[in-house]
């Protein structure tokens, strides 16, 4: 986890945790960290049992990534959990990571086609491929209220940021 003191001082400035709350999360950090090599994997975040389920783990771990070497180090940890702290991030900033789930090519909207991707992960095979294009076709026939065919993040906090339950969903405790 690199220098150890200055670390979670440093992290405390930049993310809205406290020192004592980087304590805790470098503690669990290692905990994930099984083969001690100071990253987890994505097999690793998969050993967590309440994760094995979650059909768009792999999309957050993808975001979480920030140097894209396929493992997420102590500060991409802190960084990504940011986003879900209750003092944390605020209603846009989760709004804008929503999206960036959503974004597979990171152009800053969601596409027809990266709205289906998303959606048959976490519908898996109870919808037939057909069923799900035309939830995606109605979604961006809804949600797009420009006509461009997709789905900007206007168009998007527009859709789901008036539902307080989604901002009580993107919220970790430390």
């Amino acid at each position: 986890m690199g220098n150890e003191q200055t670390l979670p001082q440093n992290l405390a400035l930049t993310t809205q945790f406290s020192e004592e709350e980087l304590r805790r999360l470098g503690k669990r950090f290692k905990k994930l960290d099984i083969d001690k090599n100071g990253t987890i994997s994505i097999e690793e975040f998969m050993s967590l049992p309440e994760l094995q389920q979650n059909p768009l783990v792999r999309r957050v771990i993808d975001l979480f990534d920030t140097d894209r070497n396929g493992e997420i180090d102590f500060k991409e940890f802190v960084q990504g959990l940011s986003q879900f702290t209750v003092k944390g991030a605020d209603k846009e900033s989760k709004l804008r990571f929503a999206l960036k789930v959503y974004d597979i090519d990171q152009d800053g909207y969601i596409s027809n086609g990266e709205l289906f991707q998303v959606l048959k992960m976490m519908v898996g095979t109870n919808l037939k491929d057909v069923q799900l294009q035309q939830i995606v076709d109605k979604t961006i026939l809804i949600a797009d209220t420009d006509g461009d065919g997709k789905i900007s993040f206007e168009e998007f906090a527009a859709m789901v940021g008036n539902n307080t339950d989604f901002h009580n969903r993107m919220v970790v405790d430390v």
